[in-house]
């Protein structure tokens, strides 16, 4: 990892004015830090080396804090100033009292905690905005009960209209659907209450759907219906399809949807659009969040997020995934390089990868077969010599590839050709590939992860979240040994990036750090305990080396001199609280360049 900068409190006329011009020696070696430190240098109204030096007033003062910094070389503080979206200084409220003028905005901490802005490694920024509008399925507790909200949205749509939910999983309900196949349950009781309306419902994992007869129909799928490569149609006994979609076999239903809003105008496909991102940001920002790294969008999102970065409405910064094929990646990737798409809030710098579903569905792709489903080993959604043309088309344009892999046989598979191309390629060193959930490891290549110098960007909260069925799948022994397994990654020197995957998790950073430090369930049970992260490592998972998973930890992740000014601020110590208060705190103010972004003020609980 490399070496971070120093923090200092920008120089008082009690400093040595020799500080300045080692400081322009200094930044020659960080070229992406440049236009931060003239910023700070501004600030300062600094002369040539030699002149006497005064402060400039800041625009933003936060005081009377418990600052938690993560820079190694100033850990803690009370007090931290911020010039135009630069901070400017930290250090103590006598020291930072200096910065404060008439025109400076001055929040009083009250003792609150402060930290760099959360950093969410992995989520789907239009998704959010898009479970905001669909059907929440998630506080569902039978099958019986996801029915009855399907029938009352029935009731208020128009014959013909697509009704979408999201968020249902099996596992998660009181009672086992009857029929079921599988665990599964069947369309009939869905059909029934929505004749008119073709539903699709997803699946927690968002790795399969739940289709009703008329979506069926819609899709084409019939008893006669072979499975589509990297999906399947799960059928009953006498081989009619359950509804139930695994993977690819999904996309057959949502080509029909997606071909019906097609023929929504021009005018309203924007509109809809622009209220997906207003919505996502607004929650997105609600949670602390300052920096989100969307897994997989299309050039068209791009270009409709570029659109929104010029206008000045992304209040979050965004590190987007390319989500294309490799034809479309050969012939538009080179579009979407250099200046114009690497901004302070838009960057596009990944191309992301499935290489196979998820545990809940049985779909993550296994060495051995499931432990309840002895037949299966889960499935390869994308061929492995796909994904190796991907990664010569990340090679040749400097992208990071970023490949979804769950289950063991998959991740395996991919630190295998991870591991081919850095051989092959020697001197292009420090990529930075990312393995996109890292769930289930077989011992033997967890340690890989540090030695290949590859990000395990995990999810705190699936742990706790899948962890009801978590040993039905693997087996106690395989579930012990690897399965979302922080310690053994940390401890083997890997980088990991904490996130949620909304929208199939809630967005909140808080639920996920309180997943990544307890591994605790609802019932008070704790999963695997001997995995759990310290708090500070979660910390920093959520921050500096999240930062760092994406080439941005010399401009964002911890609060130090001449970088970004992003700030979450909690209305409790999630380093101290017991762990049983830690899910009551709350977000006071998210800052994104010194800009109050979201404010719950009148919070002083500590």
């Amino acid at each position: 990892m490399r070496t971070h900068r120093r923090s200092y409190v920008l120089p008082t006329r009690k400093t040595s004015v020799r500080f300045l011009c080692h400081l322009g020696c200094y930044l020659n070696a960080l070229p992406r830090v440049v236009e931060a430190a003239l910023v700070s240098l501004i600030v300062i109204g600094a002369g040539a080396c030699g002149g006497n030096l005064r402060i400039e007033s800041a625009d933003l003062v936060l005081r009377n804090g418990r600052i938690v910094t993560m820079d190694e070389t100033l850990p803690q503080a009370e007090a931290i100033a911020v010039k135009g979206d630069i901070i400017a200084a930290v250090g103590s409220n006598d020291e930072i009292g200096r910065y404060v003028g008439a025109s400076t905005r001055v929040i009083d901490l009250a003792g609150q905690l402060t930290i760099p802005g959360f950093i969410e490694s992995h989520g789907h920024f239009t998704g959010i905005g898009r479970g905001k509008i669909a059907l929440d399925l998630s506080h569902a507790r039978s099958w019986e009960q996801v029915v009855s909200i399907v029938a009352e949205a029935a009731r208020h749509e128009a014959p013909g209209e697509w009704i979408l939910g999201l968020r249902w999983h099996q596992e998660k309900w009181d009672v086992r659907p009857q029929p079921n196949v599988e665990g599964f349950p069947v369309h009939h009781a869905l059909s029934k209450v929505s004749p008119d309306n073709p539903v699709v419902l997803m699946h927690a994992s968002g790795h399969a759907a739940m289709a009703n007869a008329k979506a069926l129909e819609m899709g084409g799928i019939t008893r006669r219906t072979p499975n589509p490569p990297g999906g399947e149609i799960l059928k009953d006994a006498g081989g009619n399809p359950t509804g139930m979609l695994r993977e690819a076999a999904g996309g057959l239903v949502l080509r029909a949807r997606g071909k019906a809003l097609a023929r929504r105008s021009a005018e309203q496909v924007e509109a809809d659009a622009r209220r997906e991102l207003d919505l996502a940001i607004k929650e997105v920002v609600s949670k602390g969040i300052t920096s989100f790294q969307d897994a997989g969008s299309s050039f068209q999102t791009v270009d409709r997020l570029k659109r929104y970065a010029d206008e000045g409405r992304l209040l979050v910064r965004l590190w987007v995934m390319l989500n294309e094929n490799n034809e479309a990646l050969r012939a538009h990737i080179a579009d979407y390089e250099g200046p114009n798409y690497v901004t302070k809030f838009l960057t596009v710098r990944g191309i992301k990868r499935s290489l196979d579903g998820a545990l809940g569905a049985r779909g993550a792709w296994l060495i051995e077969p499931y432990s309840d489903l002895p037949g299966s080993t889960g499935l390869n959604t994308t061929p492995v010599a796909t994904i190796e043309e991907t990664a010569r088309i990340a090679l040749q344009h400097g992208f990071q590839l970023c490949v979804h892999a769950i289950g063991d046989r998959a991740n395996r598979e991919m630190l295998d050709l991870f591991e081919r191309v850095f051989k092959a390629n020697p001197s292009r060193r420090d990529l930075r590939w990312r393995i996109e959930h890292a769930q289930h490891l077989r011992v033997d290549d967890i340690p890989r992860f540090g030695r290949l110098g590859v990000i395990a960007s995990m999810q705190g909260i699936h742990a706790t979240s899948d962890a009801p069925f978590v040993v039905s799948r693997l087996g106690r022994e395989r579930a012990r040994q690897g399965a979302y397994a922080w310690r053994s990654l940390l401890d083997s020197k890997a980088i990991i990036a904490n996130g949620s995957d909304a929208p199939v998790e809630n967005v909140d950073p808080i639920a996920s750090f309180y997943a990544s430090v307890t591994r605790k369930l609802p019932d008070g049970s704790t999963f695997y305990p001997e995995q759990r992260m310290t708090r500070e490592e979660a910390l920093r998972s959520y921050t500096l080396h999240a930062a760092y998973a994406v080439f941005e930890e010399e401009i964002k992740g911890s609060l130090t001199v001449g970088k970004l000014a992003d700030m979450t601020v909690l209305s409790k110590n999630v380093l101290v609280v017991p762990e049983s208060d830690i899910l009551g705190t709350r977000v006071v103010y998210t800052i994104v360049g010194g800009r109050v972004v979201h404010e719950q003020a009148g919070l002083t609980e500590k």
